[in-house]
């Protein structure tokens, strides 16, 4: 009995040391080891010449955006309100007076605040409420925006608080089709540069992707008032102002 267990495990040790002697080559890989070829892909899928460029389109704006409110303080709330409200219906039907549509009178903030002060021996002293409610007004005659911001001001009176008036263009697509060629030339010319600097030869472009901007021109009427010490309502000039758009390219390498 002995004898033929110690024979059981001589030929059980034999087997182990034979199997692990099989010839590597026969040995199939371990799954793990599959991901090595898609990251060696991966890296020379991003291989190439990558370039930005860059498309740029100078315009004339032809919409303002107005950006103006009342501000009113009074002992209550209630007269605060009345207040503001008045001196804003009289903005509103002066803006509509000069053309300007209800769709393109926009409210952006409203609020109601106490107004307090500290004593000197620290006590806190309410003083009233603070009412104030702001617009936005896309002017689409950008001609008239001097004489609007003129009558605004005179209807407001001194409730009126004219924040700053930006102008854009109100359809810039028609200029993007402009910018993107330029862009895209622009992105050509440059991998074009590298590669002959390189002394080699650029391939097609294997990726392309674009982004952009609309920078328009922002006049702060609080900075004028405040460095001249009178605010310029009129006159009012646009300017010019720029459409960007950019692409980034990649090129193979031949």
């Amino acid at each position: 009995m002995r004898k033929g267990l110690l024979l059981g495990l001589v030929i059980g040790v034999a087997l182990v040391v034979a199997v692990s002697y099989i010839p590597l080559a026969n040995a199939k890989p371990v799954a793990s080891l599959g991901a090595a070829p898609q990251s060696l892909s991966n890296l020379r899928d991003s291989s190439g010449i990558w370039v930005t460029g860059e498309g740029r389109i100078t315009v004339v704006p032809d919409v303002a955006i107005l950006s103006l409110g009342v501000e009113a303080e009074a002992a209550t709330v209630e007269k605060a309100m009345d207040e503001a409200a008045v001196a804003m219906d009289r903005v509103i039907s002066i803006l509509r007076a000069n053309g300007v549509a209800e769709k393109d009178i926009q409210t952006r903030w409203f609020n109601i605040s106490p107004v307090r002060r500290w004593t000197d021996n620290g006590q806190e002293i309410l003083l009233g409420y603070r009412v104030i409610n702001t617009v936005t007004v896309k002017i689409r005659d950008i001609e008239a925006t001097g004489s609007i911001i003129d009558a605004v001001a005179k209807a407001g009176g001194d409730h009126v608080r004219i924040q700053g008036v930006t102008f854009t263009v109100d359809d810039p697509s028609q200029y993007y089709v402009e910018a993107r060629a330029e862009a895209v030339q622009d992105a050509i010319d440059k991998a074009q540069q590298l590669a002959d600097l390189a002394g080699i030869q650029l391939g097609n472009p294997f990726y392309i992707s674009e982004g952009g901007g609309f920078v328009p021109i922002y006049r702060d009427y609080g900075l004028m008032a405040a460095e001249g010490g009178s605010v310029p309502i009129t006159p009012i000039s646009p300017g010019e102002t720029e459409i960007t758009l950019t692409v980034q390219m990649a090129f193979a390498i031949q």
